[in-house]
């Protein structure tokens, strides 16, 4: 399948951390939202479906729903779900709107799924090493991070109010 171009085109700068860690900050809301919902059709409606609401609650008071695995797997896909559909589509989450912000290839393409799968762990991962993938765009000659790297892709700063033009 053949990639689409993102518009608007042009050679636009890398994007910087503070940028970057805003536009985070703006998705990571709209992320435990999304937690929230997923946590409550989950526990409170599939669960209470199969056990009835008394034994749920019994669940619940014994922790049986403290380490759930379904719902662990559940709440990990529709993140991925919900970042591969705005990475992919028009390169901009939420928050990357928000903040002027844009992922793309190298030609200005949107990035493909197994580009935004690659993005998705290693930013975990990122993560897990104490944000050391993140702040790896400090030390990298063209400001990428971990996850930039490894999915062949880049963020980029487009310019105020290019969308009105």
């Amino acid at each position: 399948m053949p990639k689409h171009q993102l518009r608007p085109q042009g050679d636009f700068p890398t994007a910087g951390l503070i940028r970057r860690l805003a536009a985070l900050f703006y998705d990571f809301l709209l992320c435990v939202a999304l937690i929230m919902v997923v946590t409550l059709i989950y526990q409170q409606g599939i669960l209470r479906l199969i056990h009835g609401g008394d034994t749920l609650m019994a669940m619940a008071e014994a922790g049986a729903l403290d380490h759930d695995p379904i719902l662990a797997s559940l709440v990990l896909l529709s993140l991925f779900a919900f970042f591969a559909k705005f990475w992919t589509h028009n390169g901009q989450t939420l928050g990357m709107q928000a903040w002027g912000l844009r992922i793309q290839n190298a030609d200005g393409s949107a990035i493909d799924l197994w580009q935004a799968l690659l993005r998705f762990v290693v930013a975990i991962g990122s993560w897990l090493f104490a944000g050391l993938g993140f702040l790896w765009l400090l030390w990298d000659k063209q400001g990428r991070t971990w996850h930039d790297i490894y999915s062949d892709s880049r963020v980029v700063q487009l310019p105020k109010n290019i969308h009105k033009k």
